[in-house]
């Protein structure tokens, strides 16, 4: 099996709520996910899908336990750290896309790359107008996200996500403001992605969208309730 790229270990999150009350989004959650891997993870709101993508991100941080992910210890590093990190590492697309406004959407690409530095300077324009084509709207390069359907805007930021070429993909409800046809679409996107060698994480309340991964997690009260691998994989001796 290949090399963990996500390893979690007795992970726990709680957050303090008013009266001194406190309330945990993750309860000894422990999790190995492979490098390659696509995984779609489901669960009801409050089931800490979220939570555990944020995780993953170091957009957040865990109470207890152990948080590795492209073989670095989150809880080791700095928010400026994190920040450093999180660029070339982890792309991460938002159910509400969250592309600059101001920015054009080849733009919004630009900036991903000039913050990391990752990709150099002379192939940055060439990679972004290359991704933009490879998720369908090269033709909405020079415009604004507000110009953009939904579904445009959805592919923009996963191209923006992929502008650095992170190891690790996670999405949070991608599809979730989309219509079903668009939505179709960008999971055979996720499903082109995977086997490319990319590793996917995508939390969704969508079942097509899930039906499309390698390996289904199902979340209940911040635990996992089931692991469940696609039948041919598990067929596979």
């Amino acid at each position: 099996m290949s090399a963990a790229i996500i390893q979690l270990d007795a992970v726990e999150r709680v957050y303090a709520l008013p009266g001194g009350q406190a309330q945990a989004a993750l309860s000894g959650l422990s999790l190995r996910i492979a490098a390659g891997e696509h995984v779609a993870v489901l669960g009801k709101s409050g089931s800490g899908k979220s939570t555990l993508l944020n995780l993953l991100a170091g957009l957040d941080r865990a109470t207890a336990g152990r948080v590795q992910v492209v073989g670095t210890d989150l809880a080791t590093l700095s928010e400026g750290d994190l920040a450093r990190w999180r660029g070339p590492n982890v792309g991460v697309v938002f159910q509400f896309f969250q592309l600059l406004p101001t920015l054009t959407v080849l733009e919004n690409l630009l900036l991903a790359m000039d913050l990391v530095s990752k990709v150099p300077t002379e192939l940055r324009r060439m990679r972004a107008v290359d991704l933009l084509a490879r998720v369908g709207v090269a033709d909405q390069a020079a415009k604004l996200p507000a110009m953009l359907s939904g579904g445009q805007q959805q592919r923009a930021a996963i191209a923006r996500a992929l502008a650095n070429d992170p190891p690790l993909l996670l999405a949070d409800e991608p599809t979730g403001n989309l219509d079903s046809e668009t939505a179709q679409d960008i999971g055979r996107l996720f499903q082109d992605l995977a086997q490319e060698g990319k590793t996917l994480l995508i939390v969704t309340h969508d079942a097509a969208l899930a039906a499309g991964a390698q390996r289904v997690l199902r979340l209940k009260d911040g635990r996992i309730q089931a692991d469940e691998r696609a039948a041919v994989e598990a067929a596979t001796p």
